[in-house]
């Protein structure tokens, strides 16, 4: 494994996203057509979304055509803006009690008149292929992880496919959403990171950006990162998804800059989006060998 911290090169090399996806989903393409080959019927996903938000519509639609590349049977549960909390858990408590359902998801964010952790507390744990649930955060905590949430477990796995050992390196993440920053933070501590999680009342941002060998940047703030403040040689993994009045995606760190100092860096959008799609697939094929 190779030392983040190296020598400063002319331009980062780009840590493809896409591509590590394509090989996650082609693995588990091919354990889902071994266990049909067996007779077994493939891994079923239930993917819920409540209203028609158009960011939250082209996100399942991804997640729905990655089910169909990995032979994932998904079932699309649609429901209008106007169903209420007490729908919603019906719904759900009918899909943990389905048989042919192994994972479940509802996307994020609900109407503001339902409560998020009403509904995520609902899924049973052993198909919250989100990674959510806090009994699923709370075996990540212990070091025994269950299900992973996506966006982190896909960031763990970039890493390890070019060859970065985080071990004993100082890793900071910008942001702490239980969504990306706080369960990053235990996927880091968990492969032997020494791990900082800065979020809105940290003081002097610059400073800790510096001293990070590895930077996850989950803030989902756009240029909140300046790239002068990139460490040169650092890894730089950046989450953030931002869409400015142009229509153009853009990162949590100013990319034109951090290239020239970082040895490798993610890029927006192809970086972690389609990692966090290949892990929920991953993790739908763990939640099926597990039931």
């Amino acid at each position: 494994m190779n030392n983040p911290v190296s020598s400063r090169s002319a331009t980062a090399r780009l840590i493809d996203g896409k591509a590590i996806a394509r090989e996650v989903k082609a693995e588990v393409r091919t354990i889902v057509d071994r266990m049909v080959a067996q007779g077994r019927r493939p891994p079923g996903l239930a993917v819920v979304m409540v209203g028609d938000n158009p960011a939250s519509a082209v996100y399942v639609r991804n997640k729905r055509l990655a089910c169909t590349e990995c032979g994932i049977h998904s079932v699309a549960i649609d429901m209008p803006q106007s169903t209420s909390e007490v729908e919603l858990l019906v719904r759900i408590d009918a899909l943990n009690t389905d048989e042919s359902i192994d994972g479940i998801l509802v996307q994020l964010p609900l109407p503001e008149h339902i409560r998020q952790t009403e509904v995520v507390e609902r899924i049973d744990p052993r198909k919250d292929v989100d990674g959510f649930h806090p009994y699923n955060i709370g075996r990540l905590a212990e070091r025994n992880p269950l299900i992973r949430p996506c966006t982190p477990y896909g960031v763990v796995r970039m890493l390890d496919h070019i060859g970065v050992s985080v071990k004993g390196r100082h890793c900071v993440i910008v942001g702490a959403s239980n969504i990306v920053g706080r369960p990053m933070s235990l996927e880091l501590l968990l492969v032997g990171a020494t791990t900082t999680v800065t979020h809105r009342f940290t003081t002097d941002l610059e400073h800790r950006v510096r001293d990070a060998e590895i930077l996850v940047a989950a803030a989902g703030k756009p240029g909140l990162i300046k790239g002068e403040w990139i460490r040169p040689g650092a890894v730089v993994v950046d989450v953030g998804i931002n869409r400015l009045d142009s229509g153009k995606l853009c990162g949590d760190v100013e990319f034109a800059e951090a290239v020239k100092r970082a040895a490798w860096i993610s890029p927006v959008p192809g970086g972690v989006g389609p990692m966090t799609v290949a892990m929920l697939m991953q993790n739908t094929l763990e939640a099926a060998l597990r039931r």
